[in-house]
């Protein structure tokens, strides 16, 4: 959940008695910059007090690497609602695109399919979905929070909320994917012939008298019964390498700054074309200095707020606030890192379109490499080489000032 921000107006007069020290102003410590007379939005500059004063290491021209889920469509139908980010919304993002769904009990997503791959977080709730391959082999599990699905292109499935519905988060392996552009079952029956149809299915054309008139998308259904009596025995059997695989089960990489628990086809062999990690930011923690060898970073952060600092090489640098709801990117070998700045822990995704997950730690190289060639690279003296040879994902940082809101 995003922190509490005071909703000042911004329209307020700068010498009025809530004083200028109250107002966030683009100024640094050294006093470079000038104060910020309007009109502008306040509670924006709050949220985004690296982005308003960059840090001085800051430099150079990097594209817009943030975007939030709370400035997207709502596409809102009775049984849910979803929102996205792809290009149109971060068109740098051009690797993968997100989904955030919410269904009601008993809500459902109808039958679809896509041409590219699903790949999904549960956030709350429980949900049961079902899958059906080129083999007729089928497929149905109840999802709860930690739980991912994924579905290779081209497979037929449903997502319906159980009891006390469900929240989760999509991806998807291009970035220019829509969800409103899917292929699914209410729009190609919607548009095509009632003889074909009866035809096809070898029943009389009344049968298709009311069905759907367009793509019913989301809708409310009821909540279905124990997944035991639901379930539907197929002579081909089941699918052999299941789409279902719980994250949170996990024993995670344990550092003093976090947990970081990986998925990728070593451990969840189906999700051929989508890696992630599960990452946890303490307070005063951070992710470390690395980068991915593989593929563009696609983040979305699940709670708490940070900064990350993204390195482009040729003196490029740029930072930005990010808190729960927000989605991130990081190009291909970019270097970057994420600050835990408040006071609970950070939780966020890490994604990846690739078959595996990839970083490499600048600790470990460093320790790795012959420490004269360091020293002399860096201008630097033993107290910097004290280094570890294992990967710290994250790790502690004293941290100056306290966080700022």
């Amino acid at each position: 959940m995003s922190d509490h921000l005071d909703s000042s107006d911004s329209r307020q007069p700068e010498n009025q008695a809530a004083g200028i020290s109250s107002i966030p102003q683009p100024i640094r410590d050294d006093g470079s910059g000038a104060t910020d007379t309007g009109p502008r939005d306040v509670m924006r500059d709050r949220e985004n007090p690296d982005m308003l004063v960059p840090p001085v290491t800051d430099n150079g021209l990097i594209p817009n690497l943030k975007f939030s889920l709370s400035d997207t469509h709502m596409q809102l139908n009775h049984g849910g609602w979803s929102r996205e980010i792809t290009v149109r919304e971060l068109p740098i993002a051009t690797t993968l695109a997100g989904v955030n769904m919410r269904l009601t009990p008993g809500g459902v997503r109808e039958l679809h399919w896509h041409q590219q791959a699903e790949w999904s977080f549960m956030i709350s709730g429980r949900a049961r979905i079902t899958a059906v391959d080129q083999d007729g082999r089928n497929f149905i599990a109840d999802m709860g929070v930690g739980d991912l699905w994924y579905f290779p292109p081209g497979i037929p499935h449903s997502i319906q909320g159980l009891e006390e519905g469900c929240e989760f988060l999509l991806v998807f392996d291009d970035g220019n994917f829509s969800d409103l552009n899917t292929l699914s079952i209410s729009d190609w029956f919607a548009h095509t012939p009632k003889e074909v149809l009866s035809a096809n299915f070898g029943v009389p054309r009344k049968a298709f008298d009311r069905i759907p008139k367009e793509q019913v998308y989301i809708y409310q259904d009821r909540v279905p019964g124990p997944i035991d009596t639901q379930r539907i025995e197929s002579p081909y059997g089941e699918i052999p390498v299941s789409f279902k695989h719980s994250l949170l089960a996990q024993k995670p990489i344990q550092t003093p700054g976090g947990t970081v628990r990986i998925a990728d086809s070593r451990n969840f062999p189906i999700a051929k074309t989508i890696a992630a990690a599960l990452v946890e930011i303490k307070p005063g923690a951070m992710r470390e200095l690395h980068w991915h060898p593989n593929n563009d970073e696609w983040q979305y952060y699940l709670s708490g707020k940070g900064r990350m600092t993204v390195f482009a090489g040729n003196g490029a640098a740029r930072t930005f606030n990010v808190r729960a709801g927000d989605v991130g990117y990081v190009p291909f070998a970019y270097g970057h890192y994420i600050q835990n700045t408040g006071d609970r822990s950070i939780w966020f995704l890490e994604m990846f379109r690739s078959d595996r997950f990839a970083d490499i730690s600048l600790n470990q190289w460093m320790a790795l490499t012959p420490r004269e060639l360091v020293q002399s690279n860096l201008n630097v003296g033993p107290l910097l080489m004290a280094l570890r040879k294992q990967k710290w994902p994250v790790v502690k940082y004293d941290r100056p000032n306290q966080p700022r809101s």
